[in-house]
């Protein structure tokens, strides 16, 4: 006598189903469905099995607007922030590394807050061989990387800055991150831990490399009601502007959108270093040694953050107040 054994269908399947359901029956998450689909991976109510089959079905269609918005709001809810906390005015993810040059960018969040502006910076090392990651050279200028919420708010409080690892922001996305070199692709995780601002900063800087997702970031802030966000296609996927190139500028000011184009800084290219020595970053915050597209890539990432929060009325006045500072800053990190 034949008998069947019945299963009951797991409450992950679902999202694993409207994802792979074939070339015409698949569709993408709304909203409201990504959001419960990441509650549940942040809340590990999902197999391994089940995770891996959906990051890769995420990664071969790639993110919509409304899958990012509803996966960050599930992550951020998921934090368990202290109850004393402090005010950061910018975020600023890291997650990409540099390959071409080195993370000059790093020098124009101190830079900013150097005057005045706390500045929260998290992001992750790499699998990429060859790339610098922002963890690995905060020790060249003096800097200790922050492990818990409380000692990144006391850094802020006490220095304007502080980089706290998405290994203690929020373990369980760094523990998909992780997966990168068993699954051979990276995940929606790489985008949306780049936009989790966790100390719910008022403004917002984003790097991007792929210029696809440049609107998408943008959208998915404006879902989010984040009051003012700017995205670039940043050298090397870092939130850093190329100096010797156009930049646009894509932003979300009180729930409108905006595009802007920022001119080159040099009439010609510069040829990319040989060798990337992170000494070379207190050196030029020194003053010790002289490096025009370095200066130029500081001042010009600088530049954007303060047209973004409101310092300066056009890209001319930003660019000169970052001149200004970077002339009158302070030799010591």
């Amino acid at each position: 006598m034949l008998t069947t054994t019945f299963y009951e269908e797991h409450p992950f399947a679902q999202y694993v189903r409207i994802l792979g359901k074939g070339k015409n029956g698949a569709r993408p998450l709304t909203q409201e469905e990504a959001y419960s689909a990441m509650r549940m991976i942040m809340a590990d109510e999902v197999e391994p099995v089940q995770l891996g089959a959906f990051m890769i079905l995420m990664r071969v269609k790639e993110e919509t607007r409304e899958e990012l918005a509803g996966f960050i709001q599930a992550a951020r809810d998921s934090f368990k922030l202290p109850t004393c906390m402090v005010e950061v005015d910018l975020d600023w993810s890291s997650y990409a590394g540099k390959r071409r040059h080195l993370p000059w960018f790093i020098l124009s969040t101190l830079l900013l807050a150097k005057n005045g502006i706390k500045v929260f910076m998290h992001g992750t090392r790499g699998h990429t061989n060859g790339r610098i990651y922002t963890q690995d050279v905060l020790s060249y200028l003096g800097i200790e990387y922050a492990k818990s919420y409380e000692a990144a708010a006391e850094q802020i409080k006490q220095h304007n800055f502080s980089y706290l690892p998405l290994e203690y922001l929020c373990p369980k996305l760094h523990e998909i991150i992780e997966l990168r070199p068993l699954m051979g692709l990276r995940s929606p995780v790489h985008t949306l831990a780049r936009m989790l601002n966790p100390f719910d900063a008022p403004y917002v800087m984003q790097g991007i490399f792929h210029p696809g997702y440049r609107p998408v970031h943008q959208e998915a802030a404006l879902l989010l009601n984040q009051s003012h966000l700017a995205v670039i296609k940043g050298e090397g996927g870092e939130i850093e502007r190329n100096p010797d190139m156009e930049c646009l500028v894509q932003s979300v000011h009180n729930g409108e959108l905006s595009d802007e184009m920022w001119l080159p800084l040099f009439k010609k290219r510069h040829v990319k270093e040989e060798v990337l020595d992170p000494q070379r970053l207190p050196a030029l915050w020194r003053g010790e040694i002289e490096d025009e597209f370095a200066e130029g890539t500081v001042v010009g990432t600088a530049a954007i953050a303060l047209k973004l929060m409101g310092k300066a009325a056009s890209t001319d006045e930003a660019q000169d107040m970052a001149r200004q500072m970077w002339a009158s800053r302070p030799k010591e990190t």
